[in-house]
């Protein structure tokens, strides 16, 4: 079964050097962490921006096993936001099975 990677449609986590004017330019971003959260493993705080800026980012993949979108690893929710939560990025889109 073929799959298309989940688009990043919004990223309010400025502080990351991949998030230019609120998009986010990461080839693909992975989700989750050590911990059991859907924090965006890929945030970097750097004062270079980084990234693609004629891409917009996505998922690559989901370490998140808890996620309802989760399968194999992979995302398959049609697109995610990431924002702030509690001092960190997260995936914004996380629905609990």
């Amino acid at each position: 079964m073929a799959m298309k990677m989940s688009k990043i449609t919004a990223c309010d986590v400025t502080e990351c050097s991949y998030n230019q004017q609120m998009q986010c330019h990461a080839l693909a971003i992975t989700v989750g962490g050590p911990d059991v959260c859907a924090c965006c493993d890929t945030f970097l705080h750097a004062a270079k921006k980084g990234g693609v800026p004629d891409k917009i980012g996505g998922v690559g993949a989901c370490k998140v096993e808890t996620c309802s979108f989760n399968s194999s690893f992979e995302c398959g929710a049609p697109s995610i936001k990431v924002g702030l939560h509690h001092g960190h990025a997260d995936c914004s889109t996380f629905k609990s099975r």
